[in-house]
């Protein structure tokens, strides 16, 4: 039995082009399948809204932190080790995957404009920080950083976590990278001159030592400065950033209270060369 080869190849040619048009009506609806399959789309769950601002222009930012189990978990940490974490020399080293997505906007219960964010982590390790609000506070400090460098903002640290909305605006797809490089931003410095700077030698105190934390109490030996004039102080409500000019020391951590900034003091003893910074604390 013979066979035509010129029906085979009409046949071939229109059922490629059927292919070629199934796949660019797909591209269209935005449903064509990834031929990268390193990444995929995930909708992911609502899980809380963090209300912040934009330091430049003053304007409400809503961060929702959503969580799916696509994201993988970062390695087990225990609250003891996330305060020594905290402490360390680099607590940028920890890495929490999580996918940033593409700024949204919305309108919030005034009817006034403002811009959202959806962060996803790991649904498990959004269910620890519900439970420990130190991790809480340290996931939503994570998800503003990562924010900030990957769209050159500067947020306030003056935060708010809703209690009666989980999500602002409407749940979207993203996508997720699901090998190759990590989904995870490791945060770098934001001043490649503090390089060269020194980290001082530091304490941390807790007045009373028993009971309820009234006062941390952080002791920084800063041997070679001469007086206050040449120090750079930042108290946040989490964090204490020093800087010895010029490009002497410098200082970054975060500590495991929350603190009244306002009410900060810090006093510099030129004979003993020790900076001594008493922060009354509200909450632990």
């Amino acid at each position: 039995m013979s066979t035509d080869s010129s029906l085979l190849q009409s046949e071939l040619e229109l059922q490629q082009q059927e292919e070629l048009y199934h796949q660019l009506l797909l591209q269209t609806m935005g449903n064509v399948p990834s031929e990268n399959p390193e990444s995929k789309l995930i909708r992911p769950q609502p899980g809380m809204c963090v209300k912040t601002q934009s330091i430049k222009d003053n304007q409400k930012v809503f961060v929702n932190i959503c969580q799916s189990n696509s994201v993988p978990p970062p390695p087990e940490l225990s609250t003891e080790e996330l305060v020594d974490l905290l402490q360390s020399e680099d607590p940028s080293g920890f890495r929490v995957p999580m996918s940033l997505g593409e700024p949204h906007t919305e309108l919030d219960n005034s009817s006034q404009g403002c811009t959202a964010y959806d962060v996803v982590i790991n649904q498990d390790f959004f269910r620890k920080c519900q439970k420990d609000q130190l991790f809480q506070q340290f996931v939503i400090m994570v998800s503003l950083e990562g924010l900030e460098n990957k769209y050159q903002l500067e947020l306030s640290r003056d935060w708010k976590v809703l209690k009666n909305r989980k999500f602002l605006g409407s749940v979207t797809e993203q996508n997720i990278r699901t090998k190759s490089r990590p989904v995870i931003q490791e945060l770098q410095p934001q001043e490649p001159a503090l390089e060269a700077s020194r980290r001082p030698d530091f304490s941390l105190l807790v007045e009373p030592p028993a009971g309820d934390p009234e006062f941390l109490v952080a002791e920084i030996k800063l041997p070679g400065v001469p007086s206050s004039r040449s120090l750079v102080l930042d108290v946040g409500e989490d964090r204490l950033v020093l800087s010895a000019r010029p490009s002497l020391y410098h200082l970054d951590f975060f500590h495991p209270f929350l603190v009244d900034q306002d009410s900060s003091v810090a006093q510099f003893n030129s004979s003993t060369q020790v900076l001594t910074v008493t922060m009354p604390v509200v909450s632990s």
